[in-house]
């Protein structure tokens, strides 16, 4: 599960991080992006986009913010958009709440060699309620790692950067594609 996380970084962070070309939005640095916000994600050919964090299905009571990597692939609401419209989620922080006895402490989570580091994501196109088109993303959740089993059994997909770019490919074999929806090797550090 990833519910919440931080993209606490500048335009020109982000500009180094992605070598970005023209970037003609702004970048706003939060502590915390929620679902249903409106946060940079990086599309193919390093292009800068800002969209909503969370796909609005009509059979769901609310966004549908996660997908699961075990079942991209094969769910009618993640396949398509798994397929041919990934991005990358840029962060620098995510959070989990970690239960300790009847208490939910909150956790926030750093790569700690990746100062900014991408979530693997998934984008998909809906109508609003004035029959205008918006674009929602989804971040895709795989089972937890070493580091992460004591707060919670899952976490984002966070990729190696050099797997970025393959990942960004929507030409290349999803089913190769999928293979990089795995828990980080990268150690986490967990305040």
């Amino acid at each position: 599960m990833c519910g919440r996380y931080a993209l606490e970084a500048t335009k020109r962070e982000l500009w180094d991080r992605y070598l970005l070309g023209e970037m003609e939005v702004d970048v706003e640095e939060r502590a915390e992006i929620f679902p249903t916000n409106s946060t940079p994600l990086i599309m193919p050919g390093n292009e800068l986009v800002h969209h909503r964090w969370g796909f609005m299905e009509p059979f769901a009571k609310r966004p549908l913010i996660n997908a699961r990597a075990e079942t991209v692939l094969e769910k009618p609401t993640f396949s398509q958009p798994f397929r041919t419209a990934r991005c990358l989620v840029p962060a620098t922080a995510f959070f989990e709440w970690e239960k300790v006895g009847e208490e939910k402490l909150k956790r926030k989570i750093f790569v700690s060699d990746i100062p900014i580091f991408s979530m693997a994501g998934i984008l998909k196109t809906y109508l609003d309620e004035n029959e205008k088109p918006f674009t929602a993303f989804s971040i895709i959740t795989t089972a937890a790692n070493e580091q992460m089993r004591a707060i919670h059994d899952r976490m984002p997909v966070i990729l190696d950067p050099e797997d970025e770019a393959f990942y960004l490919d929507q030409k290349a074999d999803p089913n190769l594609v999928w293979k990089l929806l795995k828990p980080t090797e990268h150690r986490l550090l967990i305040q």
